[in-house]
């Protein structure tokens, strides 16, 4: 006669556990509990003419600006980097340089700076990846020619090959000359447990990739790198001028589509700060 109540109590003990068991299933992971992903403020972009951004001339003279953030994914295996920004010399010039004609590029505050705060240095940095080799993306890289580098070899030979592709200069990344690498083709697992990978997606550049950050309480989150500069490029499907390979990129962007709704992500354009205004503000983190 007391059965009946007994399997209530157990019923209701089990209700949490069965709750989490199914937003890891959904989610397709079980992630470290104490992954964390920080938000760097690694620069600042303005433009006086976004052409560059969308093949049919529809941004043709017209202004506008992207954020060049960095990212710290801290594992209980390591810390990682995803891209460096502009690089932090461009801090000790007030207003800014110019990157190029029309192109105005600041930093408020060092990559070394915010990673002080985290009482860490670029010593302590374990793994380096980036989305490309553009120069917004790799501006501090030679700080940290103590962490493995996780080259994409397509990126590689593109850009130390006879006619590298537009803005892949070797001067910011020089330092993989000596530092351990660890070349790769394709999707890689950094970690080994599915927490966190590197997605080739290429067409901006030949080995252009995509950060997947899988993670116990805000899901799968999707760092673009250059697949869309903007919302609305990616909802218009823009296509920069100064991308390798138009086919490729549209291919990319069809991809990253899909496993954006399968694993029901959390998208971030890294070049637009409305999205990057959206998450948590250093020194917190997404969890």
């Amino acid at each position: 006669m007391h059965f009946v109540p007994s399997m209530r109590r157990v019923a209701r003990g089990l209700l949490p556990l069965l709750l989490v068991a199914f937003a890891a299933f959904a989610h397709g992971t079980d992630a470290p509990p104490d992954i964390r992903v920080y938000v760097l403020d690694c620069g600042h972009l303005d433009f006086r003419d976004m052409g560059m951004f969308d093949d049919s001339g529809a941004l043709d003279g017209k202004p506008g600006e992207m954020s060049a953030p960095c990212f710290l994914i801290r594992h209980p295996q390591g810390d990682l980097l995803w891209d460096t920004g502009l690089g932090d010399a461009i801090a000790d010039r007030p207003g800014g340089i110019e990157l190029a004609p029309g192109i105005r590029a600041t930093v408020r505050v060092k990559l070394v700076d915010q990673l002080k705060m985290l009482g860490l240095t670029p010593l302590d940095i374990d793994y380096l990846a980036f989305s490309h080799w553009h120069e917004d993306h790799t501006g501090n890289a030679n700080l940290f020619g103590k962490a493995t580098w996780i080259l994409q070899r397509k990126e590689l030979a593109a850009a130390t090959g006879p006619a590298p592709p537009p803005f892949e200069s070797l001067t910011p990344v020089s330092a993989y000359k000596n530092a351990r690498t660890r070349i790769v083709d394709g999707d890689t697992d950094v970690f080994g447990d599915g927490s966190v990978r590197l997605l080739l997606m290429p067409g901006h550049t030949p080995g252009h990739q995509v950060l997947e950050v899988r993670l116990p309480h805000a899901g799968v989150v999707l760092l673009s790198g250059d697949l869309y500069h903007s919302r609305e490029a990616r909802r218009l499907r823009r296509v920069p001028r100064v991308n390798t390979n138009r086919a490729a990129t549209l291919a990319s962007m069809n991809r990253f589509e899909a496993i954006a709704a399968r694993t029901h992500a959390r998208v971030v354009i890294q070049h637009d700060p409305r999205d990057v205004a959206l998450l948590p503000r250093f020194p917190a983190y997404l969890h």
